[in-house]
């Protein structure tokens, strides 16, 4: 059983979709054994209440360096033995000790397909707001394994998202949200829990059920 641990910062929309898929056996030999969120007020901790999952509020501002949220990070996953840790909209920047200790340990539901719109300043709505500005015909979203690099890790799934002429910056985010992130996330996490994933040479590779 794939023992799952969710980093959620706001309302926690995609873990909505993963409790969902996990509740309708969609994904299996999966449970999802903590969520943890950044901010005392963040939505996502009463959809854990809801579900009976246990959650906690850990943020940098409650330790004195960069080294003590890190090390406070490791210990809370450590201990209930999460064996993968999905980025839900986690909007706090990692430190790289906790990336390296969870090395292909860690995803993240990115909305577009990278690279594009992708890396440092690119999230929520600021990344709708450039496809919108560059005037793709398609955008979307992708789940990816998580390294030093911003949105640099291996590609595990992406789908795409048609860019409508009507589109608002709103708009576009719910399609992806709805028509993608809420398809990919669940997805990748149900391909993992089957062993269906290995990275080589930092790509992705899939072995399909036979």
């Amino acid at each position: 059983m794939l023992r799952i641990g969710v980093l959620v910062s706001g309302g926690g929309t995609n873990l909505q979709a993963v409790i969902d898929k996990i509740e309708s056996g969609y994904i299996n030999n999966a449970e999802i054994v903590t969520v943890v969120t950044n901010r005392k007020n963040a939505y996502a901790l009463q959809r854990a209440k809801d579900h009976g999952i246990d959650s906690a509020i850990i943020r940098p501002m409650d330790y004195k360096d960069q080294e003590g949220f890190c090390d406070g990070l490791i210990t809370h996953f450590d201990v209930l033995k999460v064996d993968l840790i999905v980025l839900a909209g986690y909007l706090v920047i990692l430190p790289d000790g906790f990336i390296a200790h969870f090395s292909d340990r860690i995803i993240n539901v990115h909305p577009a397909l990278i690279p594009a719109f992708s890396g440092k300043g690119f999230y929520g709505l600021h990344v709708h707001a450039a496809a919108l500005e560059r005037g793709v015909k398609l955008s979307g979203a992708t789940v990816h394994f998580v390294n030093e690099v911003t949105d640099g890790g291996p590609i595990i799934l992406q789908k795409s998202v048609q860019v409508l002429e009507s589109d608002t910056v709103e708009s576009l985010q719910k399609r992806i949200m709805e028509e993608a992130e809420w398809v990919v996330l669940p997805e990748a996490i149900k391909l993992i829990a089957n062993k269906q994933v290995s990275v080589i040479d930092n790509k992705v590779q899939i072995k399909l059920d036979s």
